[in-house]
């Protein structure tokens, strides 16, 4: 199908192109309760194509793009009026100009993992047990669960000589955990792997019913006020997450974000702990054909490194790296159990938290959160917490331990002075 591709793109006169083939090949698993209601496999191909076109507007030289999508099947004729269709399209799009990445062909890169040295059906079966490893009460299990074992192989192909390609494996999916006493009450949760990790995964199935039997017990909703609040795992991803986006050359050049080299992203006031943040590639090659690797993107709370694509990379003058799809934070010195010797607000779920990487604004709707007054715990639900993280950003004090999931390591917790709790 490449050779397809090729072909029509030169008949097409399409002298600027990049190509994107992704190979996947998996098993995918759906259970109800403990029940194993379907079982699928399946092999997939699929080619993202983007064509480009140069033009000049007031002597200003513009590229403008166009994307299409090719399957296999497609006839030759087929592939050409879709690429032809996508090249009358770029001409309506008026970016500056900007160059694509050169390169040159490269070997297949194998990313080391446990996973690709066993069959999917072999990975789909040791992960089905850690499912369930701690499912055997009746007023607490998992409900349901989705279960998709892929392995992943993807070509990248330019007009600049670029041609790499490197296959992945991984375990990916959702389950919803249910408590019937004292009241019936549900929680979704889902998981990424990209090693052969059991033993993590049937942790996470346990805390997640733990959780979900502590949602039960709770009934009443937390004051209102103001409140040390305590954040964890998947909530400490999202609100770090607004400094990977605001250092990147597609937020800083179009001056959504005011970060550059050496500016202090956590403002002047810093009394309590500075961010130490890399951008890690969890795959050799950006979807542009960058080369990937290790950016130091934060250091003692200052801007390191900028990081983009090459369009915007090249408006700002800089080198492209790629987009980073993986996080790590240097944790703190304090342990989760110094932390909670004062009074907090620990939010365990959320039904929804969002985070607005323009205005810094965070909000999120209580689901299950634990409240010590500074002598009891208790179980508390709805309500929810607002605020801004440049009022914030100061006083961050983050745990000594440790937690990884996908796109993120880092600090398993986070404590935040003075946020506005709407509850009771």
């Amino acid at each position: 199908m490449i050779e397809v591709i090729l072909k029509a793109l030169m008949d097409s006169n399409i002298e600027t192109y990049l190509i994107n083939e992704v190979k996947e090949e998996s098993i995918e698993l759906f259970f109800v309760k403990k029940e194993l209601d379907l079982l699928r496999e399946k092999e997939t191909v699929e080619y993202e194509l983007n064509v480009y076109r140069d033009f000049e507007i007031e002597d200003i030289k513009m590229r403008g793009s166009a994307l299409t999508r090719v399957y296999p099947g497609m006839s030759y004729e087929e592939v050409k009026e879709a690429l032809s269709e996508a090249y009358e399209a770029a001409k309506v799009v008026h970016n500056k100009y900007y160059p694509l990445p050169k390169g040159n062909k490269e070997d297949l890169v194998i990313m080391p993992s446990t996973l690709g040295d066993r069959a999917l059906s072999e990975c789909a079966k040791h992960f089905t047990e850690s499912l369930f490893q701690y499912d055997r009460d009746k007023e607490v299990f998992v409900n349901s669960a989705e279960l998709f074992v892929s392995q992943n192989s993807f070509r990248i192909i330019n007009s600049e000589g670029v041609d790499v390609s490197y296959r992945k494996c991984s375990v990916s999916g959702e389950f919803v955990t249910q408590c019937t006493v004292p009241q019936d009450v549900e929680m979704y949760h889902n998981f990424y792997y990209d090693q052969l990790d059991g033993d993590a995964f049937s942790q996470k199935v346990k805390e997640a019913l733990e959780i979900t039997r502590a949602r039960a017990l709770a009934y009443v909703a937390p004051s209102s006020g103001k409140c040390r609040i305590i954040l964890s795992r998947e909530e400490v991803r999202q609100l770090l997450n607004i400094y990977v986006l605001k250092a990147g050359a597609h937020m800083i050049y179009p001056k959504y974000s005011n970060f550059e080299v050496g500016y202090s992203v956590q403002g002047k006031n810093i009394e309590k702990d500075l961010i130490d943040m890399k951008l890690k590639a969890t795959v050799p090659y950006s979807n542009e054909g960058i080369k990937m690797e290790v950016c130091d993107l934060i250091e003692n709370g200052v801007l390191k490194k900028i990081y983009g694509n090459s369009r915007f990379s090249h408006y700002l003058n800089i080198e492209p790296t790629g987009i980073y799809d993986k996080v790590e934070v240097q944790p703190g010195n304090c342990s989760l159990k110094e932390m909670k010797k004062e009074p907090y607000l620990e939010i365990m779920s959320f039904s929804g938290f969002d985070v607005d990487s323009f205005t810094g604004d965070f909000a999120g709707e209580i689901r299950l959160a634990y409240y010590y007054d500074g002598t009891v715990v208790t179980p508390v639900t709805g309500g929810s917490i607002a605020g801004n993280i440049q009022e914030v950003q100061g006083n961050f004090v983050f745990s000594q331990e440790v937690y990884e999931c996908r796109g993120y390591k880092g600090p398993l917790a986070v404590s935040l002075e003075n946020v506005t709790v709407a509850g009771k």
